[in-house]
């Protein structure tokens, strides 16, 4: 129902969002739209980037439609984007395109044609899977230029859109007003920053490094996933060796340690250079990774060149998962596919490496002295993006602190406020 603007109606907007961070970024800018106009609804955005993430958008759009039956259900983000009837035959459900999901005059005027017989909506249950954080996510760019074979993503995001730095600076600015100190800086592929400012290319290491010095009140500044293959890595990691407020620690879009079959996936990085990255860090920056594990081809021995890959370039965490055929991609086509139960049995493989080379890392870290960021109950993340357990009083959430590791427990960090 939209709001009638002489009613007192109290505005719920609920959102659940699904796969990478950036569609829970998106959800509350969504929310913030809708708030002013649409009285209740719940909104959902969906994944597509494995079989299992776009089941378990629909499953849980189904839910929602059995537990609230007279209210709104909007639906959009890949999953429904590239698979819309599976959505939209869902009761009460509206299926808003990816490319139109921050375009409130669709929501009104699919609003409007809806027939559901909804006139006084209400959420009847909703648990949300949406965690309140201690840190800002801020978007900088979407979609993706490149042609992986095996994604999907790039389809439904459509080409490199990179946002205006003013507007990532009001972000940033707003931020810190609401209390957020440690900032994270995210894309579909971040790293392919690029716009025009001053008559001069202005890419992703000139972002950072604007904001380090237009926002001196930024204490942590991160990075989400990033291509090893774009240039402007080596510009950040030399950022962060140079700059105690970028924390130094780089999260890989690797997806394989085999040129083969790194050549096989279209992506445009080989393991010399990973090799590069990990030298370039000097010791001073720590990496982790995704990594697919089971895409066609990749035989035992291709396999073996990415789990040496791990171990060499001592990735503290890695974001493992089996190879998931999506359609339209030409890996689903391949031949070699690999059974399911080979490609599990190779992510707990990579998963038992990663395990090890935290602890390796762990052991080295005891007696530093480490700026956290505090979340909950005392528990904060050191800037190797690493838990950490605070004693003595209790320390407000977003606080960022000096905090000395003592020991490990439970695989995480102890230590004490200094």
């Amino acid at each position: 129902m939209l709001k009638n603007q002489e009613e007192n109606i109290k505005m719920t907007i609920k959102t659940i969002s699904f796969g990478c961070r950036l569609n829970a970024l998106e959800n509350e800018k969504i929310s913030k739209m809708l708030k002013n106009t649409i009285d209740t609804a719940i909104v959902v955005n969906t994944c597509a980037v494995t079989a299992e993430a776009e089941r378990q958008s629909a499953q849980i759009v189904r839910k929602l439609s059995r537990e609230n039956p007279n209210v709104i259900i909007f639906v959009t983000g890949c999953g429904s984007t590239r698979n819309s009837n599976l959505f939209s035959s869902i009761s009460h459900v509206l299926v808003i395109d990816n490319k139109d999901k921050m375009n409130l005059s669709v929501y009104e005027s699919a609003l409007k044609k809806a027939n559901f017989g909804i006139s006084c909506p209400t959420i009847d249950s909703f648990k949300s899977n949406e965690t309140k954080l201690s840190k800002q996510f801020i978007q900088i760019q979407n979609g993706c230029n490149h042609d992986c074979t095996y994604c999907v993503t790039r389809l439904l995001r459509g080409k490199n859109v990179s946002f205006p730095y003013e507007e990532i600076l009001q972000d940033a600015k707003n931020a810190i007003k609401n209390g957020f100190y440690e900032i994270v800086l995210t894309g579909v592929d971040t790293a392919s920053y690029i716009i025009m400012k001053d008559d001069k290319l202005f890419l992703l290491s000139d972002v950072c490094e604007n904001l380090l010095n237009d926002v001196p009140e930024i204490k942590h500044l991160r990075l989400s996933s990033v291509d090893p293959a774009s240039p402007e890595i080596k510009k950040i990691i030399s950022l962060m060796k140079n700059n105690a407020r970028f924390m130094p620690h780089l999260h890989l879009s690797m997806q394989s340690g085999s040129n083969t079959i790194l050549k096989s996936m279209r992506r445009r990085h080989n393991s010399d250079m990973l090799r590069e990255l990990v030298k370039l860090s000097d010791g001073e920056i720590s990496f982790s990774a995704d990594i697919i594990c089971g895409f066609p081809g990749e035989s035992d021995e291709l396999f073996n060149e990415t789990a040496n890959m791990v171990r060499e370039m001592g990735l503290i965490h890695v974001h493992a998962f089996p190879y998931s055929p999506r359609p339209n991609t030409l890996a689903a086509e391949m031949n070699n596919q690999i059974d399911r139960s080979v490609s599990k049995k190779r992510v707990k493989i990579i998963d038992n490496i990663a395990k090890e080379n935290l602890e390796k890392f762990m052991l080295a870290q005891i007696g530093k002295i480490v700026s956290v960021l505090v979340e909950e109950n005392n528990v904060g993340r050191t800037p190797d993006d690493i838990d950490i357990k605070i004693g003595g009083e209790n320390i407000p959430n977003k606080t960022i602190c000096n905090v000395k590791i003592t020991g490990i427990e439970n695989n995480m960090f102890v230590g004490l406020r200094v």
